[in-house]
C-alpha cells in the first residue's frame, strides 16, 4: 500500500514568508567572481563579472594552464556622522578566482579588456610541441 501526499507548491512559499522575518543584522556573504569560459580553436575566452571594480584594481596572472584573477573592491563613500546603517549588503574587499584550462596558455599573446564591469580575457593556446620518436641504439 502506498501513501499518497498532496503537495501544495505555495505552502512553503507563504509559510517561509510569514514565519521567518528578515534578519537585518545578518552579515553579507563574500561574493565570488562569476564567469563564463569558452573554448575556440586557437584560444580560450573568459568573461568575468567584476561590478564596482576599477580597471587599475584588477590583476590577472597566467602560468602554464593556471589562470588567477584578483580584484579589490573599494568603498567610495564614508558614512556621515549621524547616519545609521540599517543594512549593508555591498561587499568591500578583495575577491579572487583561480582555475585551470585544458591546455597551456601563450602568455605573450594573451589579451585583457575591461568594459562595463566585465573583464574579457583572450588566452591563446600554446602550440603543442610535436612529439619526437627516439631511435634506440
Amino acid at each position: 500500500m502506498s501513501n499518497i501526499t498532496r503537495l501544495d507548491p505555495f505552502d512553503d512559499l507563504f509559510r517561509g514568508f510569514f514565519v521567518r522575518p528578515v534578519d537585518m543584522n545578518q552579515p553579507a556573504t563574500t561574493p565570488s567572481i562569476r564567469m563564463d569560459v569558452t573554448e575556440q580553436p586557437k584560444a580560450f575566452v573568459v568573461h568575468a563579472e567584476l561590478p564596482g571594480v576599477k580597471k587599475e584594481d584588477i590583476h590577472v596572472h597566467v602560468e602554464g594552464n593556471q589562470v588567477s584573477i584578483t580584484a579589490e573592491v573599494k568603498q567610495e563613500k564614508e558614512v556621515r556622522e549621524g547616519d545609521r546603517i540599517l543594512r549593508s549588503e555591498r561587499y568591500f574587499g578583495q575577491v579572487a578566482r583561480s582555475f585551470q584550462l585544458a591546455q597551456d596558455i601563450d602568455e605573450t599573446q594573451a589579451n585583457a579588456k575591461f568594459s562595463d564591469g566585465v573583464l574579457e580575457l583572450t588566452l591563446p593556446k600554446k602550440a603543442a610541441s610535436a612529439s619526437k620518436r627516439l631511435t634506440i641504439e
